[in-house]
């Protein structure tokens, strides 16, 4: 962690390292604080609850992967498909060493049932995050597509990324070079 880091930022990280570590519900404040090296009261301050700090850790977690998605489409500015595989390969690749995000997912498979909601109730943000994200890298490009269609295209590519992101079914490339095709049509 670097000085410039805030203490909320350090709060956010150490409930990552503890959920990653031992489960959502091993995260309490006090634990926070100890780790962080501050009062329970000043974890409550910058927090609020431990609702509230599930959801800055759903997007904390959520800007990594779009600064990933934006580095894509930035390797790719004359070829749409192309951005489209390598953003996929790359979310794929980063979802594949991400502690918080295993610990979601061994949460989805009965390791820790407090966990899914992390992301089951903050589900609509991080579409929408996702999507907007997308929608705004796609309008470089020249595609053909605009108003519903385009939303459509776009929900579908986020949403197939998502679902191999909880539960893959090949290796990045190969998933990436699919969902490519997909959005080629």
């Amino acid at each position: 962690m670097d000085a410039m880091s805030t203490i909320r930022d350090r709060i956010i990280v150490a409930a990552t390292e503890v959920t990653s570590e031992s489960g959502w519900s091993a995260v309490t404040m006090a634990r926070l604080a100890e780790r962080v090296g501050t009062s329970r009261q000043t974890v409550y301050n910058e927090i609020g609850s431990k609702p509230l700090l599930a959801e800055a850790m759903i997007l904390t977690e959520l800007a990594r992967f779009l600064e990933v998605v934006g580095a894509a489409f930035d390797a790719e500015p004359t070829d749409v498909v192309a951005a489209v595989r390598r953003a996929c390969r790359d979310v794929l690749v980063t979802a594949e060493g991400n502690p918080l995000l295993h610990a979601v997912v061994s949460a989805s498979h009965g390791a820790d049932t407090d966990l899914l909601p992390l992301l089951t109730t903050h589900a609509e943000s991080l579409l929408a995050g996702a999507k907007a994200v997308i929608r705004e890298r796609v309008a470089a490009y020249e595609i053909g597509l605009a108003g519903t269609h385009l939303d459509a295209a776009i929900d579908m590519v986020v949403r197939v990324v998502l679902s191999h992101v909880m539960q893959p079914s090949a290796s990045p490339a190969d998933t990436a070079d699919d969902i490519a095709w997909i959005a080629s049509r």
